[in-house]
C-alpha cells in the first residue's frame, strides 16, 4: 500500500510479568498517520493516542502525547505515576490550545487511552474514543466508554462543524479541545494470563467487539501474532482511517 507507515514494538520484561507487542499503520484512505502509539514494558505502561481526523497537526498532537508521557521516570509508587500521567496531559492539553491560537485554527486535538500496570491491578485511563477491551476466561471486554455525543461517524468533528441531527457523532472530549481537560479512569485486576487491547477507533470501525474476540481465541498465540491477525484482518477491509492497537498480556514472574 502507498504511503503506509508501519511501526511494530515487541518487547518482553520477566520483571512487570507482561509481554506487549504494538502496531500503527496509516490504512487505505488517509493521506498520513495521525495516529502514535507507545510500549514501555520497563515503566508498566501502554500508550495509544489518535489525533482528531480532519483538523490541523492532529499527527503533531498524538506524537506530543507518546513522546511526554515515554518520558516519564516512575520513581515513586503507582499513585504518583498517575499523579505525573495526569499533570503531563494536563500540560499537553494547554501548549496544544496555545497552539492552535498560534496556528489560527479551531483545535488541534488527541485522542488517548492509557494503560498502566502495577502488581495489584491495572489501571486504565482515557480521553476520546480511543478503546481498551480486558480478554480473560474466553470473554472480551470493554473497559472504556466513548466520549461520543449520540451516532458516531467516520470523521469525528467538533462543535458547529459537526454534522449529524442535533450534533450526532460529536467527539465530547480530547485533549486540545477545551480549556478543562477531564481524564476517565477504569480498575481492572492483575492477573496472570489477562490480556489488555488498547486501539484507535480506526480499528473499530473495521472490525466488531466479536471479531477482536476471535483474536484471542487461540492460547497458543502471544500478543505478536494476535497483533498480525487483527491488522490482517483490518486491511482487508476498506482501513479508512488510522489504525492503531497495542496488546498487553500479564504473565506469571
Amino acid at each position: 500500500m502507498n504511503g503506509t507507515k508501519r511501526t511494530t514494538q515487541h518487547k518482553q520484561d520477566p520483571i512487570t510479568r507482561c509481554v506487549s507487542a504494538g502496531r500503527t499503520e496509516t490504512g487505505k484512505v488517509r493521506r498520513r498517520n495521525e495516529d502514535a502509539i507507545l510500549a514501555r514494558d520497563d515503566l508498566g505502561l501502554w500508550v495509544v493516542a489518535d489525533g482528531v481526523g480532519g483538523h490541523a497537526a492532529g499527527d503533531y498532537a498524538s506524537a506530543l502525547i507518546v513522546e511526554r508521557l515515554g518520558a516519564l521516570r516512575r520513581d515513586g509508587d503507582v499513585y504518583d505515576f498517575i499523579e505525573a500521567i495526569e499533570d503531563t496531559l494536563q500540560q499537553i492539553n494547554a501548549e496544544l490550545r496555545d497552539f492552535a491560537l498560534v496556528r489560527q485554527v479551531d483545535v488541534i486535538a488527541s485522542t488517548v487511552v492509557i494503560l498502566v500496570h502495577d502488581r495489584q491491578f491495572v489501571l486504565c485511563g482515557w480521553v476520546g474514543d480511543s478503546r481498551a477491551y480486558v480478554y480473560e476466561n474466553g470473554q472480551l471486554r470493554q473497559l472504556t466508554r466513548d466520549h461520543v455525543h449520540g451516532l458516531k461517524p467516520d470523521v469525528t468533528q467538533f462543535g458547529a462543524a459537526a454534522h449529524g441531527p442535533a450534533g450526532a457523532g460529536v467527539l465530547t472530549r480530547a485533549i486540545g479541545a477545551e480549556d478543562q481537560l477531564y481524564l476517565d479512569w477504569a480498575v481492572a485486576g492483575s492477573r496472570a494470563g489477562m490480556q489488555f487491547l488498547l486501539c484507535s477507533d480506526g480499528i473499530n470501525k473495521e472490525l466488531s467487539d466479536d471479531e477482536l474476540e476471535l483474536a484471542y481465541r487461540d492460547s497458543g498465540a502471544g500478543p505478536h501474532e494476535q497483533l498480525t491477525r487483527l491488522f490482517t484482518q483490518a486491511l482487508e477491509r476498506a482501513a479508512r482511517d488510522n489504525l492503531s492497537a497495542v496488546i498487553v498480556r500479564l504473565d506469571e514472574p
